[in-house]
């Protein structure tokens, strides 16, 4: 049986950007910024064609990466599939996030598990080697984004654990960051918020082995997504390696070639993108090199005149390009240069995004060409909202709107209450509301007659009238919603469930949230049964 319970359309889903709507409906006004359509059999043929034939260092690659994997310890699927990276025919469907807490958002195991559905498909269609990766970005600042995990509480409210910051976070790349003796607490915090269950104790048992004073955030997110995925083959890339760097040199190298032009395409593009309708989700300085210098912190790279400027270091272009080279691990690529260095180094045939993170690759075509590197498919990652029976059920007898379960109001629920009434004693309301406005309308047209100045207290006094007739309706739904005390409560249950605190689930809650809840089962349903569509939004009951 299937644990998908209803398909949605993306358009009806407010947060969906529109950019990420046509893409998926009507992909020919944005064909001129991709390098194919997913949608067509002919694209994926095209776009492993480009993966096989661009140059790469494959055997150093799959060494880089087997190495890394052994130090995690990584499932022997996970090594056998980095093993394929060295064959010249295998291409990679990949995927990244930043390092979260725990895993991250259950987005993030959305990505991952979309990633490997298309690569088995990939694999199958095309008939060619083909292995999943998942790109941590851990060379990211940004403490205050990874360092919360949020989760629903036995009583469906949002708990939000948080990390101490420990020293370095936020200054210097998320990578570089030591856990310290809060993470015990954390995970404490973390146990004590969820619902208690029979998958609760394994699960927290390998979440202790991984996140533990000393360890690295970075270091700890990649053991978590092997540990759950690496059965499947899914090859976890630790960007922020030092050994690796030596794989983008040239990249980094090109772009200190001609400083500030990579962002002067993604700017052109980007206004090409507002033109005809959208946005432009990337606004690069018209000055900034997509780069990172990192020297004991992560300083961003800019242009003066006739030099290229770190923090207070100014040298000429032409050095920072032979440093590139000679220590490419004193470097970082920025949001506009990630994803060139990434299908540089992988025979990347398609990247899995999130729905709106579409628009900013849509600026990325030019940026592509500069470098000479084959710019993948690009698709939508799987979006969902998981609810259990009752929920799913509510929705499905009632047929309430998903969507409007957002707003942080009852108004929703009032329309529902509404619908249940018998239809008697709402068809008793709106005749007496027509009666009293015909009524009136007719006498307001005969006091001028009479006396002119009392066509005005007539209006006031059909106005009362309406206001009364409006007030006996509302009391009417209150007393609707006094009798009905279960559907209120199913009501706010499934809203707590689909949107915490008005925000859709799959960005507010995390994976462990569900992993506690349902066990393995919950990565077993996802990939076996949620669909490869691009265009709608599922709910899944486990």
């Amino acid at each position: 049986m299937s644990s998908v319970r209803q398909a949605i359309d993306l358009g009806r889903l407010p947060w969906i950007r529109p950019l990420a709507i046509d893409y998926s409906r009507r992909f020919d006004l944005l064909a001129p910024f991709f390098a194919g359509n997913p949608a067509d059999a002919g694209a994926w043929e095209a776009a492993v064609a480009r993966a096989q034939a661009h140059p790469r260092r494959r055997g150093e690659l799959a060494s880089l990466v087997a190495a890394q994997q052994h130090r995690r310890g990584a499932p022997p699927e996970a090594l056998a599939a980095s093993g394929r990276l060295a064959d010249p025919r295998t291409v990679a469907v990949v995927t990244g996030q930043q390092a979260g807490l725990f895993g991250g958002p259950m987005f993030t195991l959305l990505k991952a598990v979309t990633a490997l559905k298309l690569a088995q498909q990939t694999a199958r269609t095309c008939r060619v080697p083909t292995v999943a990766v998942f790109w941590v970005e851990a060379e990211d600042h940004d403490w205050d984004e990874v360092s919360t995990c949020a989760v629903l509480d036995a009583d469906l409210q949002r708990r939000t654990v948080a990390l101490r910051r420990p020293p370095g976070a936020g200054e210097t790349p998320v990578a570089s960051v030591r856990l310290d003796e809060s993470i015990v607490t954390a995970v404490d915090a973390l146990e004590a918020a969820l619902e208690p269950t029979e998958f609760l104790p394994a699960l927290f048992s390998r979440l202790r082995e991984i996140y533990r004073p000393g360890s690295g955030m970075a270091d700890a997110f990649a053991r978590w997504m092997e540990t759950l995925l690496g059965e499947r083959g899914l090859i976890v890339f630790d960007a922020s390696d030092a050994a690796v760097k030596p794989l983008a040199a040239g990249v980094f190298a090109r772009e200190f070639q001609e400083p500030g032009q990579s962002a002067a395409l993604a700017a052109r593009t980007g206004q090409e993108l507002i033109e005809r309708g959208y946005h432009s989700q990337v606004v690069p300085h018209p000055d900034s090199v997509s780069l990172f210098h990192l020297d004991g912190g992560r300083q961003p790279i800019r242009v003066e005149g006739g030099t290229v400027r770190a923090g207070s270091r100014a040298r000429a272009a032409s050095e920072w390009a032979n440093d590139a080279v000679e220590h490419p691990e004193q470097f970082s690529p920025n949001v506009l240069l990630r994803p060139i260095v990434q299908d540089a180094m992988f025979p990347t045939v398609c990247y899995v995004s999130g729905p709106n993170e579409l628009a900013y690759q849509a600026q990325l075509g030019a940026v592509y060409s500069h470098f000479g590197v084959p710019m993948p498919l690009f698709f939508p990652r799987a979006t969902l909202t998981l609810l259990d029976s009752a929920g799913a059920k509510f929705l499905e007898r009632y047929a309430v709107p998903f969507e409007s379960l957002q707003a942080d109001d009852e108004a929703a629920l009032n329309r529902l209450l509404e619908a249940q009434l018998p239809a008697s004693v709402e068809r008793a309301l709106q005749e007496a509301a027509r009666a009293v406005g015909g009524a009136m309308e007719s006498l307001i047209a005969e006091v001028p007659a009479i006396d002119p100045t009392l066509e005005g207290a007539a209006r006031s006094t059909l106005g009362k009238m309406r206001h009364e007739l409006q007030s006996l309706n509302a009391k009417v739904i209150q007393a609707a919603k006094k009798r009905d005390e279960i559907l209120r409560r199913q009501f706010r249950r499934t809203r707590a469930q689909a949107f915490p605190d008005s925000h859709p689930q799959e960005r507010a809650i995390a994976h462990v949230c569900f992993l506690s809840r349902y066990g393995p089962a919950l990565i077993d349903r996802l990939v076996a049964d949620v669909p490869l569509d691009m265009g709608r939004h599922f709910v899944v009951t486990i």
